[in-house]
């Protein structure tokens, strides 16, 4: 501020009117930018400059020592790696076959069952009483025919009642036989022998009742004998089983229902073996058949591998995705492998192809292309590659390299274009 109050005037940097006692800010601005414009373009300039040098340096310097390999031809057997689904290859709602009230829970969710172990057990006391009835019935009827074991009956002819009726029948046979002898020679009068053919008539009748009764006893025996299997059935029905070994998935009734017949109570799903469902994709489908080894990984073991095998192929090709649907049955003894989850499946086809491979060390990745540098003379030259399927340590190659051809396998991350190397 000068004495009298006014601010300082500065020609140096305003020459026009001054605004309210303050330089132009926006020639300052401008100003600054400049400035700073001028420092990262120095700055980018001895960048690139310290690159080129490095370059330039590595070219014209002393030989870099690498490692080389040649890029072979191998003859290499296709795989196939889906991602498919864990499912069970069987899986059961069990119902009842039977109406009664849940008088047992004998197992939960997550329980192991085997096949033929009770699950549920229901109010049996109607039941019993309708078997025992009928095991009398039974018992009965053997009776009357002479037989203690309705698998073992003896023949009609020799049920009691029959062998009677025969014995009787044999009797009047020789009475009239004697009577008609007496009465030709006139020993006997003619009413003799008329009751003697009366009686023989009427042992012949019994005899022929007889036959009849036992066969009727027979037959009701067979009848009672199924309707005592039935009343036994239906008493066992009061318990229901598991059908095959596996585990409990869910149970759908409580202690003290009422169940109806044909009404879901329980399910039950095998979990050894599980199978996988994927499928093939269309060109590979010729090469994969019945009884293939495949090989699985879950999420859940990352370090395992789960052996299978083929069971089943689809003839029919899924027009939404032109693949085969396809399963693999993978023991699961230890029951580590669950239903639902998802695997990523390996299949090694019949399909071999010779290509070419060279080691995937060798490979230099840069802004999302694939690199190789080839010793050519004594520097190296770098060339782009269109790669394949990798096995193990290799990389199937494209396009980009030929057979024979030596590519640099040491340091690949640091090697440049053009630079000049020494091959150990």
């Amino acid at each position: 501020m000068r004495s009298d109050g006014k601010p300082y005037r500065d020609n140096r940097l305003h020459k026009g009117p001054v605004q309210s006692g303050s330089y132009n800010r926006q020639t300052v601005s401008r100003t600054l930018f400049a400035l700073g414009i001028v420092c990262l373009a120095s700055s980018a300039a001895a960048g690139c400059s310290k690159t080129e040098t490095a370059q330039a340096r590595g070219r014209d310097g002393a030989a870099k020592a690498v490692t080389v390999e040649e890029v072979r031809q191998d003859t290499v057997r296709r795989a196939v790696e889906v991602v498919g689904t864990l499912a069970a290859v069987d899986q059961v709602t069990v119902s009842s076959e039977t109406e009664g009230k849940v008088s047992r829970i004998l197992a939960d969710l997550g329980d192991r069952v085997t096949a033929g172990q009770a699950l549920i057990q229901l109010d049996n006391e109607k039941q019993q009483y309708f078997f025992d009835q009928q095991k009398a019935a039974l018992a009965r009827a053997l009776a009357q025919y002479g037989a203690t074991d309705p698998q073992h009956l003896p023949d009609i002819e020799k049920t009691p009642d029959v062998q009677k009726a025969s014995a009787d029948l044999q009797q009047a046979k020789q009475s009239y036989d004697r009577a008609n002898e007496l009465f030709k020679r006139t020993l006997v009068p003619r009413q003799t022998l008329d009751d003697a053919e009366t009686a023989l008539q009427s042992k012949r009748a019994s005899y022929d009742a007889s036959l009849q009764t036992a066969k009727n006893l027979r037959a009701s025996i067979q009848a009672s004998e199924a309707t005592m299997k039935l009343a036994d059935r239906q008493f066992r029905d009061t318990q229901i089983r598991a059908p095959f070994d596996g585990y409990v998935e869910k149970r759908l009734v409580n202690l003290g229902e009422l169940v109806k017949a044909q009404m879901p109570v329980i399910a039950v799903v095998r979990v050894d073996p599980l199978k996988v469902v994927a499928e093939i994709p269309e060109k590979m489908a010729p090469w994969i058949k019945d009884g293939q080894a495949v090989e699985l990984h879950v999420d859940a073991y990352p370090a395992r591998a789960f052996e299978g095998k083929v069971s089943r192929i689809s003839p029919a090709v899924n027009t939404a995705t032109r693949a085969f649907p396809f399963e693999a049955l993978v023991p699961n003894r230890d029951a580590v492998l669950k239903p639902g989850t998802f695997a990523r499946v390996h299949i090694e086809s019949g399909k071999e192809d010779q290509v070419l491979t060279l080691p995937f060390a060798a490979l230099q990745y840069r802004y999302g292309v694939n690199r190789v540098f080839v010793v050519d003379n004594d520097k190296l030259t770098v060339r782009e590659l269109k790669i394949g399927d990798r096995m193990d340590d290799r990389i199937e190659i494209l396009s980009g390299v030929k057979a024979g051809e030596r590519v640099a396998v040491t340091d690949v991350e640091k090697l440049v274009d053009g630079v000049k190397v020494s091959v150990q």
